[in-house]
């Protein structure tokens, strides 16, 4: 009889090694390549480091640099190597946290007699790529003695790692030990896995520094942080480090400064954003497409208060989940009212207002509400994340038979709008989180029914565990922009509790009262943060329907300006958002301006236009398109703007 352990292979057969083999031992069993180029084992579901012993019956999966879960666990070796080389440069310098983040990691340090800057990265950079060449091993341990430790990290002053290990004391914490030539050199409290050894680590960036709060909190000591990122090749690291020379171009509080589109004044609050003409116009056209979108469906339009009586959310669930993100007021004596955080208590109140049948289901209710929500300074980036934004609301009041379909709907009406700037999307399905209202019966309804509507429809989406709202689960749709970035946008969630919450009822149609099911839904989001999502899709070259000034016309001289006039007029009249040029400044440092407010077209008179009755047309991005007549220039920049860009000049 084999005193060999049987070993469970992803193709459904088994592989006999020795008792105690580890999945590096394995891999090479199956063949010198695989053991090469192994980085990682997934056993029985868990990833863990190659190093790790086996048991009979195991079923494991030897990953590679292939493996997409693989590129975490390469960039939080790189953590590691990245903290042990500043500890190296700076010996005084003291580890905190240092976590994988999406496209990278970070660490942060309390160096007391250093103030880190950009100057530092390449010195860091070049002593990493030493611990590299050094192949250094990463070795997982157990940690039996906790006291012993804490009293080692305090003498050392490790008063960061001592805070962690005091507060994991009990869920049985591991060490992570660098080995150079055998020899401890390095260690950081860490789950892992880790990559085998250091060497795996080749193409990798140091980003940035930044000061970070220790645990996120304004009380406690200011920290150094160094962004950075690692890839598997040095062709993705080219890749993303381009993207983000896009990034930058394209980041939108740059380009507000250029374009002058908005500002936060010190004097209004962080977070709370002026939008100016050029901006206003942009958001006027999404409102104005929102409006005719939502009548068109069958919504209604709807306004509520921007503050209620902390009754109200007493009722929604909100002061006991939210709490912390909500702005408190005092109204009256001894009655508290908070700013709205979000639109749905009051469409529902509107709802109760008066009694509804199954006949005049599904209802659909919509606003442009501005909410409120209490963010910490140091979370706020431009439009992106502020404390004022304004959503674009909806809640649909539905039967049971009814809530699919209007899922199917709005799925709909996402993919049209998205398609309508050029933005694909993903799709991810949060479902209930620790913190929760309502019966868990409701709640796997609920995410029984978003599911059902999401493969009725056959899209693909990522599961993501935990992350509902505290009153239901939802869909979020993250779009990608111009250059493959993701942006928070539409999110539907399907909610059985705050009806009840809320006593909402209808007459079905056996005279029975049911209680409606809900649906929250969002199209973009926030207005903020959609619009900052398309001054860098576009770079700030806004599509003509959209872009503040539509045309610029430069007369060449004095001479030409009653034409131009004359044209400024005739194109005003036919709702062109034009502007005329009227400086005494040479024709091309007049086009030269124009582009640099990316303006879509610019319109040059001179005697040869005069004569002819036409306009000499330049496009954004095509330069010179020759010689228009103006009628008909007008004509098809009225139905380029109509169509929203379906049809060009």
């Amino acid at each position: 009889m084999s005193d060999k352990i049987q070993i469970k292979l992803p193709d459904g057969l088994t592989r006999e090694i020795q008792p105690g083999a580890t999945a590096a031992e394995l891999a090479g069993s199956i063949s010198e390549g695989l053991k090469r180029n192994a980085v990682a084992a997934e056993i029985n579901g868990t990833i863990k480091d190659l190093s790790t012993g086996l048991k009979n019956g195991d079923t494991v999966r030897i990953l590679t640099s292939k493996n997409p879960e693989t590129l975490e666990i390469l960039r939080h070796s790189a953590a590691h190597v990245m903290a042990q080389a500043v500890q190296r440069l700076f010996p005084n310098a003291k580890i905190a946290i240092g976590p994988t983040i999406e496209n990278g990691f970070y660490y942060d340090f309390d160096i007391p007699d250093h103030s880190l800057s950009s100057e530092d990265l390449p010195k860091i950079e070049e002593e990493m790529n030493k611990i590299v060449q050094e192949k250094q091993t990463f070795e997982r341990r157990e940690i039996k003695n906790v006291q012993e430790m804490l009293t080692d990290l305090r003498e050392k002053g490790e008063i960061y790692k001592a805070e962690l290990l005091m507060e994991y004391a009990s869920q049985n914490p591991t060490l992570y030990v660098c080995k150079k030539d055998g020899n401890d050199v390095w260690n950081d409290f860490c789950r892992g896995p880790h990559v085998p050894h250091s060497g795996f680590i080749k193409a990798f960036k140091l980003l940035s520094t930044a000061g970070a709060y220790w645990r996120g909190d304004e009380n406690n000591k200011m920290l150094q942080r160094i962004y950075a990122t690692a890839f598997w090749n040095k062709d993705d690291l080219k890749n993303y480090l381009h993207m983000l020379e896009e990034a930058e171009k394209r980041d939108h509080r740059k380009l507000s400064n250029q374009l002058d589109l908005f500002s936060i004044k010190d004097e209004v609050g962080p977070g709370l954003v002026l939008w100016h003409p050029a901006l206003a116009i942009v958001r006027e056209e999404i409102e104005n497409y929102w409006r005719t979108e939502h009548r068109k469906r069958g919504y209604v339009i709807v306004n509520t208060p921007h503050m209620a009586k902390k009754q109200l959310w007493d009722i929604s669930g909100h002061t006991e989940f939210y709490d912390d993100n909500m702005y408190y007021l005092n109204v009256e004596e001894d009655r508290d009212y908070i700013l709205k955080p979000m639109n749905c208590p009051f469409h529902m109140l509107i709802y109760k207002s008066k009694r509804h049948s199954y006949r005049n289901l599904p209802i659909r209710m919509a606003e442009l509400g501005t909410v409120y929500r209490k963010e910490r300074s140091g979370t706020l980036h431009g439009l992106s994340r502020v404390r004022g934004f304004t959503q674009d609301d909806a809640h649909i009041f539905c039967t049971p038979g009814q809530f699919v379909q209007e899922i199917h709907n709005i799925i709909e009406f996402v993919d049209d709008t998205l398609k309508l700037f050029d933005m694909s999307y993903e799709v991810e399905l949060s479902t209930r989180p620790e913190e929760f209202v309502g019966e868990l019966e409701n709640w796997n309804r609920a995410e029984s029914g978003l599911k059902d509507a999401l493969e009725q429809k056959n899209i693909n989406y990522e599961l993501n565990e935990g992350d509902g709202a505290f009153y239901g689960p939802k869909i979020d749709f993250k779009l990608k922009d111009a250059i493959g970035r993701t942006w928070q946008a539409a999110t539907i969630q399907l909610d059985f509790n705050l009806p009840i919450r809320f006593d909402l009822k209808y007459t079905d149609k056996d005279g029975s009262l049911q209680t409606p099911v809900m649906l929250h839904r969002v199209i973009f989001g926030s207005l903020e943060r959609f619009a900052g999502a398309l001054i860098e899709h576009y770079a700030g070259a806004f599509p003509t329907w959209l872009s503040p000034s539509q045309a610029m016309i430069v007369p060449i001289s004095d001479k030409h300006l009653e034409f131009a006039d004359s044209v400024f007029k005739k194109m005003k009249e036919n709702g062109i958002r034009v502007e005329i040029d009227d400086r005494s400044e040479s024709m091309n440092y007049k086009i030269r301006e124009a582009q640099n407010r990316k303006i879509p077209y610019m319109l040059v008179i001179g005697d040869k236009e005069i004569e002819a009755g036409s306009l000499a047309v330049r496009a954004r991005g095509k330069g010179q398109i020759g010689m228009i007549k103006v009628d008909e220039f007008i004509s098809g920049l009225k139905t380029e703007i109509e169509t929203r860009g379906k049809n060009t000049v």
